[in-house]
């Protein structure tokens, strides 16, 4: 397991980022909290990973977080008893943006999260990560020119969203 102060700086460096990352997944912030727990516990536990740098370390947590999103998004789908509305509705994500400083709970924030994935996250590796295609083509072991092509798709259907 990782020294105490290795993870306590991860999460002061990159928390901002992976909670957005989280964010980008679930509206809803306890969904988003568990996602942003469950990542730091896999960089607690993963003492055998070594970082180049502090992009590299970012990279990588990022990559956990979208993973570990994408995985609670589908047990979640897998479940028998669907969520009850009611129960959603009364306990929306907070909008508000003193309560959640980290969140970017706006209208790009809600266009971005109903993209399906691709283009969702090379999109959000580029624009709100400022990752370039090579780069984000290497944390997703996809060819650079799809990611050039799932990141204009996505940003055209962001502006269709947004216009």
């Amino acid at each position: 397991m990782r020294a105490s102060e290795d993870i306590a700086g991860a999460l002061e460096v990159h928390g901002r980022a992976v909670w957005r990352a989280c964010t980008l997944y679930f509206p809803s912030a306890p969904d988003a909290e568990d996602a942003y727990q469950e990542t730091f516990l896999k960089y607690a536990l993963a003492d055998a990973t070594r970082f180049n740098d502090e992009e590299h370390r970012k990279a990588w947590l990022v990559r956990v977080a979208t993973n570990t999103c994408k995985d609670m998004l589908k047990a979640a789908s897998r479940r028998c008893a669907p969520a009850e509305q009611d129960v959603l509705d009364a306990n929306p994500a907070p909008r508000d943006p003193a309560s959640q400083p980290a969140s970017f709970a706006s209208d790009v924030a809600d266009a971005l999260r109903a993209l399906s994935d691709p283009p969702r996250t090379p999109v959000y590796l580029s624009v709100c990560e400022g990752y370039s295609a090579p780069e984000i083509a290497s944390m997703l072991d996809a060819p650079v020119n799809t990611v050039y092509s799932w990141i204009a798709r996505g940003k055209k259907q962001l502006k269709e969203a947004l216009s």
